[in-house]
């Protein structure tokens, strides 16, 4: 599940409110162990992202670094590429 959070910080264009929203909702997945909460624990697990959410975006917004952006294109290249290496099907496979 978690594996499906990526880094927000130090990207251009910056990290969208959705894709904080997602990130927040695959971390509270992960912590409470529901992938769909039952009604009785909606509430608290829609809460608990809404909170999650505001901490992501707080955080973000307070970090800095003199490196400079890296292009969400030129990641999400080398990320395909890295996954097309590790799942290449060999000689025998």
């Amino acid at each position: 599940m978690c594996r499906n959070i990526r880094t927000l910080f130090n990207f251009e264009p910056p990290a969208t409110e959705a894709e904080i929203r997602d990130a927040s909702l695959q971390f509270v997945r992960k912590l409470s162990g529901f992938t769909a909460p039952s009604k009785a624990n909606q509430a608290a697990f829609d809460a608990a992202v809404d909170d999650v959410a505001a901490a992501a975006r707080a955080l973000l917004a307070s970090l800095v670094t003199t490196s400079e952006p890296r292009d969400r294109d030129v990641e999400t290249a080398k990320a395909k590429a890295r996954s097309a290496m590790r799942f290449a099907r060999g000689p025998n496979g």
